[in-house]
């Protein structure tokens, strides 16, 4: 995978994170799993869930 993934900025410690790579398709891993890959959502759907939440 490539390395253009970030954490969010509510990670603290670093522990217990999880990274997104946003494009096209939105890709979201695990930081203690990077290794098994990651969930891929269409970016529309990215955006509603983030609207959402807020």
């Amino acid at each position: 995978m490539s390395n253009d993934f970030h954490k969010s900025t509510y990670s603290h410690d670093g522990s217990h994170c999880v990274e997104v790579r946003e494009g096209p398709a939105t890709l979201v891993r695990d930081t203690q799993n990077r290794d098994q890959g990651a969930l891929s959502f269409p970016a529309v759907e990215w955006s509603a869930l983030l609207k959402a939440a807020r």
